[in-house]
Formats: structure tokens, C-alpha cells, sequence
């Protein structure tokens, strides 16, 4: 049996802070951030909603995001209209019995989206079928889509029309960031919209 001692643990929190001091020092990075968090405004005050989908620890992520929003993020408020597609096992497990788990996420998205709409998919390898299918349905019903993924070139690029990469290849920093990043985005709906600052 292999030992560890605790520098371990402080490799990763430096790996972790590594990636978002990247993050924090590139201004075109910082300016995506914020240009969807306003593009998410703009949806849901259209009286339209954000859905999200992704696979494993960004299907957390999906669930996660959309849950501050229907609830709420830092301040008491009214719920924002928002969906994770990964959290209804029924629905899960029906769609990958007839159809395939690769359409998981478009088949309900066909089903529950509309026009106006705004798709968030989530995948560390931006190359998750079930999420680029989603992506491709999204296109056809001229649903908005957003990407959060890691720093490669992936199939998510001639599918997004806005792509957030995590300059990183390692799936446990991606995820750290991608909820940084989910939460970046909450806060700056939910104070655009309610007005606190």
C-alpha cells in the first residue's frame, strides 16, 4: 500500500489556484464571463429560461447552477427559470433505454425548450455526444448555446455561440473552475436583475 503525506494536498490547492490566477490575469477571459452572465439576463428577463446539461461532475455542475438560480444565489429574491437536464432519473433512463445515451440531453431538450431559450452544456473535453447532440438540437430551435469547457480545440467550437475553455487539461482544476465560473455567472444575474449590489 502506497503512502502520501500532506503535500499532496497543497499541490492541488496550488494547482487549483494556478489555474485561476490564469484565469483572473486575462482580461478576454474575464470579459466572457461577464458577457454571458448578461446574455443570461437578457434571456431571463425575456421571460425565457437557462437549461444546463453535462455528464458525471459537470452534471453536478448543471444541477448546482441551475438550483441558484430557481432558489437563490447570495440574496433572498424571487426564482429565475432555470434546468438541469441530468436530474430525472425516470426520464434518464427511458430516453437511454429507447433512444441512446447519447440523446439523453436532446431529447429533452426537443421536448422542454423553446425558442428565446438559452442552453448552457458543460463538459471538461467540450467532446461529450449526449452534450454536443443537445448542442446541435439547440441550434436547429434557434436556442442560444453557451459552452464551459477545458483548453483544447473540441466539438463544442462550431457549435457555441459563446465557448468559456479553462486554460487547463486536468478534469478535477477544469471542474473547479467551471463552478467559479457558474457562480460568477449567478451573481452577476441575480444582481443585475434585483438591483443589489
Amino acid at each position: 500500500m502506497g503512502s502520501v503525506d500532506k503535500s499532496l494536498v497543497l499541490d492541488l490547492i496550488q494547482e487549483s489556484i494556478d489555474v485561476k490566477s490564469k484565469i483572473l490575469n486575462d482580461d478576454a477571459f474575464i470579459q466572457d464571463i461577464y458577457l454571458v452572465g448578461l446574455q443570461c439576463v437578457d434571456v431571463l428577463n425575456s421571460g425565457n429560461r437557462i437549461i444546463l446539461a453535462g455528464n458525471g461532475g459537470s452534471a453536478a455542475d448543471a444541477q448546482h447552477i441551475a438550483a441558484e438560480f430557481v432558489s437563490r444565489f447570495e440574496f433572498d429574491r424571487p426564482g429565475l427559470p432555470s434546468i438541469s437536464l441530468s436530474t430525472d432519473s425516470s426520464m434518464l433512463t427511458a430516453i437511454g433505454n429507447d433512444y441512446g445515451f447519447d440523446q439523453l440531453f436532446s431529447r429533452q431538450l426537443e421536448a422542454n425548450g423553446r425558442e428565446g431559450d438559452l442552453f448552457i452544456g458543460i463538459s471538461t473535453s467540450g467532446n461529450s455526444l449526449n452534450v454536443v447532440n443537445a448542442l446541435k438540437s439547440a441550434k436547429k430551435m434557434n436556442i442560444a448555446c453557451i459552452g464551459l469547457t477545458g483548453g483544447s480545440s473540441c466539438e463544442f467550437d462550431d457549435l457555441c455561440d459563446s465557448i468559456i475553455k479553462v486554460p487547463s487539461r486536468n478534469t478535477a482544476r477544469i471542474q473547479e473552475a467551471h463552478i467559479m465560473i457558474g457562480h460568477a455567472i449567478c451573481s452577476i444575474v441575480e444582481k443585475s436583475i434585483f438591483g443589489k449590489k
